[in-house]
């Protein structure tokens, strides 16, 4: 599965860090990049490259919740079911995911365009409820609003996030991205939005 250009990328990986074994996290990324999950051959060869054992590669794979072993939807979305979201409807939104889509958490559609899974705080309290997908942000949603988002992306026409890049990566574009490589998109779309600054706003005012 893994190509001699895939060799060559994860070799610049490594070489960022004084220490090999320090390039664990983005080589999972970028093997997850390929595959769509981390699967055991991506395990085994990063530990190869690494020189260390695949029982400490797959610590890390098994210990993070953004690595996957077994595939995901091509739009993997995440709803925030803690304490802030939860209270303004994201129980509801992910109870009317579950049901609009006919799956239970961690499952996936039958196209295998969109997975979905309750996820912690994200800390974006100050839009909840915060649904995510392929880890870009959707802010204050609602049950309809969810519903449609994920139409959308079983449509092919995935909704943009309400903050970051323009239009919605997929999973495996995205896990590049966490794996450090870069996709020109860094400064796409709105960054911090109003309420995240409020708080800078008012201080610079001397309130």
């Amino acid at each position: 599965m893994f190509t001699d250009q895939d060799l060559q990328i994860m070799d610049l990986i490594i070489k960022r860090y004084p220490r090999s074994r320090s390039a664990i996290m983005p080589l999972l990324h970028y093997a997850q990049s390929k595959a769509g999950y981390v699967t055991n051959e991506g395990i085994e060869l990063i530990a190869k490259l690494l020189t260390i054992e695949t029982a400490e590669v797959s610590a890390v794979a098994t210990f993070y919740t953004q690595y996957k072993r077994k595939p995901v939807g091509e739009y993997h979305v995440g709803v925030c079911t803690n304490t802030l979201c939860a209270v303004m409807g994201g129980d509801a939104i992910f109870a009317g995911l579950k049901d609009h889509l006919g799956i239970e958490n961690d499952g996936v559609t039958a196209d295998g365009k969109v997975s979905l899974e309750h996820i912690e705080c994200n800390a974006a309290c100050d839009y909840a409820p915060v649904v995510m997908a392929n880890w870009e942000f959707y802010d204050n949603q609602s049950v309809q609003s969810a519903k449609d988002l994920v139409d959308s992306m079983r449509q092919g026409n995935p909704t943009a996030p309400t903050r970051g890049p323009k239009s919605l990566p997929t999973w495996k574009e995205n896990s590049a991205v966490l794996a450090g490589i870069n996709d020109g998109r860094a400064n796409e779309g709105v960054q911090a939005g109003e309420p995240t600054l409020l708080g800078l706003k008012l201080a610079k005012e001397g309130k």
